[in-house]
């Protein structure tokens, strides 16, 4: 099996760590390839030429970070003869008008997982190809974790609203209300050793500030679809509680939990820290231990991968005994 991943940078730590255990879980080959849009050469051939399934090739599971980057998989040599299975994962799959034209057209994929349930039908109609949901997750059985002791009751990670975005101003106001806040983290250039930072960090807070994309738009996300990001799932893989206000498409809400977000209701700070400061008093490390066995039983990566086997109709054994590792903590 081949895994293939287009690397956007150290904003999408947690998918490259996904991506790496999912190479040691599935038994893969990595390739990393760099975006950049397909030569006239390359998308001639995906448009004229037809694949060549070889029932003795090998299998490829693409990881894409968005439907634009689905023609960079035409880079790899051979590719209409190599492989008999070949499938994407498109994580923010919900920017549909971006599925490239050669995509609708060459029916290079044999299957397409999709972060957005909703979506479903309108992939299948546009791509003629078979599609399933897969959502986001965590890594909570490798790097997530339920103490009780927090250092921060209020932890700022990631993009906020404008009222939300001085840390020092908030700090001030958390001061006056009697949190703990720490604004900022630290970011590392190498992706997987910030990944880990971060979710140390999502250990030692009771909260965590996020607020959904249509609640706090900007220039670079949807404008109307919300959506997960790594904060939530990562939040909770650490016992943590995300504080803000929550993506309200209906798959989003499958995954979530009553007691995995505290919702403010608006984005306004000082109203939003009434609620907070109220939530705080209430606030004990039980909270933090369903939350972790929530994450180990709705979020971790492992179920995820479980369905790609499934459709690669492969058996991977090092993934099987992890599965059992995950639910014996979870029995735990």
């Amino acid at each position: 099996m081949v895994i293939v991943y287009c690397d956007k940078g150290v904003g999408w730590s947690p998918i490259l760590h996904m991506v790496k255990l999912a190479v040691r879980l599935l038994d893969a080959e990595l390739i990393v390839l760099e975006y950049k849009t397909p030569d006239i050469l390359q998308k001639l051939s995906a448009l004229l030429l037809n694949r060549r399934r070889n029932i003795n090739g090998e299998k490829l599971l693409f990881i894409c970070p968005s439907p634009k980057e689905l023609p960079v998989i035409f880079q790899i040599p051979n590719i209409r003869k190599r492989f008999d299975f070949i499938a994407a994962w498109v994580i923010d799959s919900f920017w549909i008008d971006r599925i490239p034209r050669t995509i609708k057209a060459s029916k290079y994929f044999d299957h397409f997982f999709i972060t957005s349930k909703e979506d479903i039908p309108q992939w299948e109609r546009m791509t003629k190809t078979s599609v399933s949901w897969l959502p986001w997750g965590t890594d909570a059985l490798g790097l997530g974790g339920y103490n009780g002791d927090r250092k921060w009751d209020l932890r700022r990670v990631g993009r906020q609203p404008i009222e939300w975005d001085d840390d020092g101003l908030t700090e001030k106001s958390c001061s006056e209300n009697n949190i703990k806040f720490q604004g900022r983290p630290e970011l590392f250039d190498e992706q997987i050793q910030n990944q880990k930072a971060l979710m140390a960090i999502y250990q030692q807070s009771k909260l965590v500030l996020a607020f959904s994309n249509t609640a706090n738009p900007t220039g670079y996300t949807h404008p109307i679809r919300s959506y997960l990001t790594g904060r939530w799932a990562d939040t909770l893989a650490c016992g943590g509680i995300v504080a803000g206000i929550a993506p309200a498409d209906p798959s989003n809400k499958e995954l979530l939990w009553d007691g995995a977000t505290l919702e403010l209701g608006t984005i306004k700070r000082e109203e939003g820290l009434t609620v907070i400061k109220e939530a705080l008093a209430n606030w004990s490390p039980k909270q933090a231990e369903y939350n972790y066995k929530q994450s180990l039983q709705r979020l971790d990566w492992r179920w995820r991968f479980v369905e790609i086997a499934k459709i690669f109709q492969v058996q991977p054994q090092k993934l099987f005994d992890e599965i059992k590792l995950l639910k014996l903590k979870i029995d735990q």
